[in-house]
């Protein structure tokens, strides 16, 4: 299933082959998506890439070729711009605070997708499963679930494959471990540290470097509560 945003840019490259038999070029697919930068398509085409849509042909400057195309010419559904879980069909889990004599049923949690713990990865819009959660595990209020891709939280021990368990929240404060929304086009998993009027989203690996965004870049999805491992 692509994205929106993949979506969009494999019919814009398709239709522009069709026309003049010549891809588009980066800046040309940047405005085509009202991207603010080139990388958001470099992340794209990567994504088209290993799907399996696109092939690029090697030493040649801008030559991409279609190599299939979705199952529908027809966009995905209509959803909120960026990773909203909010958006996907069915509620989140949601939890009540339980007495110490309730029976403890475990609490169903969707799994909305990927999240990278990385170098960043677009977030994979796709409520593919459920899992069952103890509630003890989890605080008041509506949870999702995101499988980690990467290794940048491994000194928070957080690692690659791992299942994150995250409350729904807007806000978050400084050292909380936080699903952040950069520039509407990628999703990752970082810590969150506030630096004056600056958001910075840093790593717990010395191997990768801390990000520093304006606070008009960074939108907070969720803060992390749980971890899931399987061995």
């Amino acid at each position: 299933m692509l994205t929106r945003k993949q979506h969009e840019l494999l019919m814009f490259i398709h239709e522009r082959l069709k026309e003049s038999g010549i891809p588009p070029s980066f800046d040309e697919m940047k405005d085509a998506l009202d991207l603010r930068s080139k990388s958001g398509i470099h992340r794209l085409i990567r994504a088209l890439e290993e799907r399996g849509f696109i092939r690029r042909l090697p030493n040649r400057a801008r030559a991409i070729e279609v190599v299939r195309m979705p199952e529908s010419a027809t966009p995905p559904a209509q959803r909120s711009r960026g990773f909203s879980p909010s958006v996907i069909e069915g509620s989140l889990g949601r939890v009540k605070p339980v007495s110490h004599d309730s029976a403890a049923e475990p609490v169903t949690i969707p799994v909305m997708g990927r999240i990278a713990a990385g170098v960043p990865i677009e977030a994979i819009q796709t409520h593919s499963h459920s899992i069952g959660v103890p509630p003890d595990m989890l605080s008041p209020g509506e949870h999702f679930a995101l499988d980690v891709r990467g290794d940048s939280m491994i000194e928070a021990g957080i690692l690659d494959g791992d299942t994150v368990l995250i409350r729904k929240s807007d806000t978050a404060d400084t050292g909380d471990i936080v699903v952040a929304l950069v520039d509407e086009e990628e999703a990752t998993l970082k810590r969150l540290r506030r630096k004056g009027a600056s958001i910075a989203l840093e790593a717990a690996n010395p191997a990768y470097e801390t990000r520093i965004f304006g606070p008009d870049r960074v939108r907070i999805q969720g803060k992390l509560v749980g971890l899931l491992r399987r061995y």
